[in-house]
């Protein structure tokens, strides 16, 4: 997760907030948050479109 934030910008609390709120894609593995690379990828090509 804050790897993730950290190439947005974001420090690791607002990594979380961004997750939660759904802007960061992820995929929970038991107590583990984790960014699938494929989506966050996608994600950033739909936003670097706009």
């Amino acid at each position: 997760m804050p790897e993730a934030g950290a190439l947005l910008g974001l420090g690791r609390n607002a990594s979380y907030e961004a997750a939660k709120r759904g802007d960061i894609p992820t995929i929970r593995i038991g107590k583990l948050i984790r960014v699938p690379k494929a989506a966050f990828d996608q994600m950033l090509a739909r936003v670097g479109a706009k």
